[in-house]
């Protein structure tokens, strides 16, 4: 058995098991918490604009969803963004890309300090996205996936008003089951694939990603949109993988069956998501490139970063109008 990129994350049969998410708090108008004070007995913080500051890496597709959606609900001005550097040490993300190297609203020079700020006794992976409270500098929540759904739902009374629904009352059943097989099979799957540290835990993640990716295919074959003709949560988490599949998951993590470019129906589908406002312009091909190929050093042990792919494709016509 190979050396694994995160030991404690992975199994005796060689398979990458992710973390939890250590921090679940929510922000929510239901707090009974006062402005300005903190979570209540269940955890809620309260609902305030201005207050509370994103953390995520251009780099990341968990963070680029958070990114994505606080875009398209119009939370721009709501919610502040702090930026890390795409190249993670051994402290974990670094905020390099603010003078002097640290974040002007938090003070810190690494998202670890948030972190043991409010769990002292922490000791897992510092991961992005992370919402932060600027008044206390403590953790929110890292919880991915309830944070973009809580973007959509709990923060609703601050959307711009043109904001899209992205998760739908009357679609949520189909799309929870939907992004769940997402999940699992690709925007965990090529990890799964790319951290196995045995033959067969790799061929098992392998056959399961490009059996759904065939799924998916499908899928949108006959509709534009992965849930009909309106953009929703599943399609934002879906882009953030495929953005990332020919630039650092092909190569860098073996998944290597197709590039997207080779697969008709999800190259322009992905291509239709790039060219629509909110998504390409959040996506820094360099920043992704130099974060895979340069951090994960049990995989590319040199720190090489490759030249290609060609990413000038992405702005041609995509024919799903």
């Amino acid at each position: 058995m190979t050396r694994a990129q995160f030991s404690a994350e992975t199994s005796g049969g060689g398979a990458f098991v992710r973390q939890p998410n250590r921090f679940t708090g929510r922000v929510t108008p239901h707090s009974t918490s006062p402005e300005g004070g903190g979570p209540d007995d269940q955890g809620r913080w309260p609902l305030e604009a201005g207050r509370y500051r994103l953390i995520w890496c251009r780099a990341c597709p968990w963070a680029h969803r958070a990114m994505i959606v606080r875009g398209l609900l119009g939370l721009d001005g709501v919610i502040s963004l702090g930026t890390v550097d795409p190249i993670r040490d051994e402290r974990g993300w670094r905020f390099t890309l603010d003078p002097d190297g640290f974040d002007p609203a938090l003070g810190i020079g690494f998202l670890s300090e948030a972190y043991l700020a409010t769990d002292p006794d922490y000791t897992g992976r510092v991961t992005v996205p992370a919402l932060v409270d600027t008044l206390t500098g403590r953790v929110v929540t890292n919880d991915y996936p309830q944070l973009t759904l809580d973007l959509s739902t709990e923060w609703r009374r601050l959307h711009a008003p043109d904001a899209p629904d992205l998760y739908p009352v009357t679609l949520r059943p189909e799309l929870d089951a939907l992004m769940a097989e997402i999940h699992t099979d690709v925007n965990n799957g090529v990890y799964r694939c790319g951290f196995a540290t045995s033959q067969q835990a790799y061929d098992e993640a392998y056959a399961a990603l490009f059996a759904r990716l065939d799924a998916l295919s499908q899928r949108l074959a006959g509709q534009r949109y992965l849930m009909g003709d309106a953009i929703t949560e599943a399609d934002v988490r879906l882009f953030t993988t495929l953005v990332r599949f020919d630039v650092a998951y092909h190569g860098h993590f073996k998944c290597n069956r197709q590039k997207l470019t080779e697969m008709p129906v999800l190259w322009a589908y992905a291509r239709d998501l790039f060219q629509t406002p909110g998504f390409g312009e959040t996506v820094d091909f360099d920043h992704i490139k130099r974060h895979y190929y340069a951090t994960h050093r049990e995989i590319n042990p040199t720190g090489v970063v490759p030249v290609g792919p060609d990413t000038s494709g992405w702005l041609t016509p995509h024919g799903r109008a």
